[in-house]
């Protein structure tokens, strides 16, 4: 019988360049083109080989992280075979793999929670190397982490935050091998000899380890990497998301008085009047909007906007934004959940 397929889901940050809204929710619950980054994080995985004999498990941050993902997949993935595990203390990647130490055997994926990319997983149904790292070049990878590969085109180590530029193959935070116990002996070495950046274990030096104990990684090349860590990078992937076909602009053409720029995403529940909706926007579940011009935006659920004009604006769930039906050029805002903003 074949091994089940572990997916380890890392997202315990604190998302603190996604304040405000992470005041109140974990940032892979942040919506982005109508879903949740969770969501589209998932529906990566449609292409796995054997997608039924999987299992997946989230290391979640400690309060709002295992407060709310819990109930988010028994309540959008019922039949998920999921586990879930806490990183109290913030000591890098390779740590919240140790803490799932109990799931580390077999085959696995980590994934960690802001990395969304295309990518078919099919290929693994054939796949013979010891570990695969997906990888994109980038024009500054300073920020990140490279993949350094030898001759024979094999991964010879990975640099974590590298300082020179030559060198800008950066991994997009996916990675496969073939068995998980050989990761976990290289997380234990890593430990014990303490091999830190500024105080965290990060899993491109446990894959360094396993490759100077013989292990055989590959990398897996990909033309587009998505990023939801700032505000900034989530409306601009908000955008593409809708670009590519996210949105349900032809759907919503015949909304009475409402005006629709392709693309956009409109939940059906919401109410949308007098109002000029697009390009780029994404409008959640149970939203009022009445007499409102608004671009390039991401508008949680159970939100009302009336007399107002957004544009490049991120605006939490359950808000009030009241304008004036007079103003001539859009506001910029950037509100967490449960927040007001009324003008005169």
């Amino acid at each position: 019988m074949t091994e089940t397929l572990k997916i380890f889901i890392p997202m315990a940050g604190w998302g603190t360049r996604m304040r405000p809204h992470t005041w109140s929710k974990p940032k892979p619950l942040v919506s982005v083109a109508g879903k949740t980054s969770l969501e589209h994080l998932l529906d990566m995985f449609k292409s796995l080989p054997d997608r039924e004999n999987v299992e997946y498990i989230f290391i979640l941050g400690p309060y709002l992280g295992e407060m709310q993902v819990p109930s988010f997949i028994k309540e959008n993935y019922p039949n998920m075979n999921a586990h879930f595990v806490v990183q109290h203390e913030m000591k890098g990647q390779s740590h919240a793999l140790w803490l799932a130490r109990e799931h580390l055997h077999g085959p696995m994926i980590v994934c960690f929670a802001d990395t969304l990319m295309e990518t078919d997983f099919s290929f693994l149904a054939r796949e013979s190397a010891d570990g695969v790292a997906w990888v994109m070049p980038v024009p500054d990878p300073r920020r990140f982490g490279v993949a350094e590969l030898g001759p024979d085109n094999w991964v010879t180590r990975f640099i974590e935050k590298p300082q020179a530029m030559d060198n800008n193959l950066v991994v997009v935070g996916c990675y496969y091998f073939q068995k998980a116990e050989s990761l976990l002996a290289a997380i234990e070495d890593q430990m014990q000899r303490g091999i830190t950046l500024k105080g965290e274990y990060f899993l491109t030096d446990t894959i360094s380890l396993m490759i100077e104990g013989g292990a055989k990684v590959r990398t897996e090349r990909i033309a587009s990497w998505l990023d939801t860590g700032t505000i900034d990078a989530t409306l601009e992937t908000n955008r593409i998301l809708l670009e590519r076909g996210a949105g349900n602009s032809s759907e919503n053409g015949t909304r009475p008085q409402v005006q629709i720029v392709p693309p956009v995403f409109i939940h059906p529940s919401a109410e949308v009047s007098q109002a000029v909706i697009g390009p780029h926007v994404s409008i959640g579940a149970n939203c009022i909007i009445r007499q409102a011009v608004i671009s390039d935006s991401i508008i949680e659920a159970d939100t009302r906007i009336e007399r107002a004009a957004l544009a490049h604006s991120l605006i939490g769930r359950g808000c009030v934004v009241e304008g004036q039906s007079n103003a001539m050029e859009a506001a910029r805002l950037n509100i967490g959940d449960n927040s007001s903003v009324i003008s005169g």
